[in-house]
């Protein structure tokens, strides 16, 4: 109710620390477990009951304590599905890990390792919840996009390396990566609309 009356400069969502900035913003019912992940592979999975309700212009709560100064969040999700989770590194490396092995703590942990980051691997750029019938969308920082499904990539363990998920040239990485939901993109296709993407 708090964004109900939007101005034509918009509203403050939350107040901003210097050196930091607002990634993204999700909807959720407030029962709901959330996992962070951060650009060094680890990640931490708590349940909203651990966030208490503030107002737009604070700073809110610390979800995850990072491992070094030059680690950031690069993602965040809602728990809906029940499916897997699904991680992409900029080196085109990823892997899918059931749900399971994320288990629930207490906000403002360091987490837990969600991928082996290497120089080879790379670091971690996208983390999305996933099932067999999604397809996954992969772009370039060289504009090309790889579509493939999701049941094709392997389910592993959390504390692994992962495998690759595209062959890249030399000095080109991944810059995005999102699920599309297959169900609705072929509903969709039939209207002739682009297809849903969900980061």
């Amino acid at each position: 109710s708090m964004y109900s009356r939007p101005r034509k400069g918009g509203i403050y969502a939350i107040e901003i620390r210097e050196n930091d900035e607002l990634i993204q913003a999700k909807v959720s019912h407030g029962d709901q477990d959330v996992i962070l992940a951060t650009h060094n592979g680890k990640s931490i999975r708590f349940s909203e009951n651990n966030v208490r309700s503030t107002g737009r212009k604070t700073m809110g709560v610390r979800g995850i304590r990072l491992s070094s100064k030059d680690d950031r969040v690069i993602g965040m999700l809602i728990v809906k599905r029940e499916g897997s989770i699904l991680v992409v590194t900029n080196q085109g490396y990823g892997k899918r890990t059931n749900l399971e092995n994320y288990r629930v703590q207490h906000r403002g942990g360091k987490g837990v390792i969600t991928i082996k980051t290497t120089k080879k691997v790379g670091q971690l750029i996208g983390i999305m919840e996933a099932i067999d019938s999604d397809d996954l969308m992969l772009i370039t920082d060289k504009g090309i996009m790889i579509r493939q499904p999701v049941e094709q990539i392997r389910t592993i363990g959390r504390n692994t390396q992962g495998v690759r998920l595209a062959k890249l040239d030399d000095g080109t990485q991944i810059s995005s990566a999102t699920r599309i939901l297959k169900d609705e993109d072929e509903e969709e296709n039939e209207d002739g609309e682009s297809p849903k993407t969900e980061g």
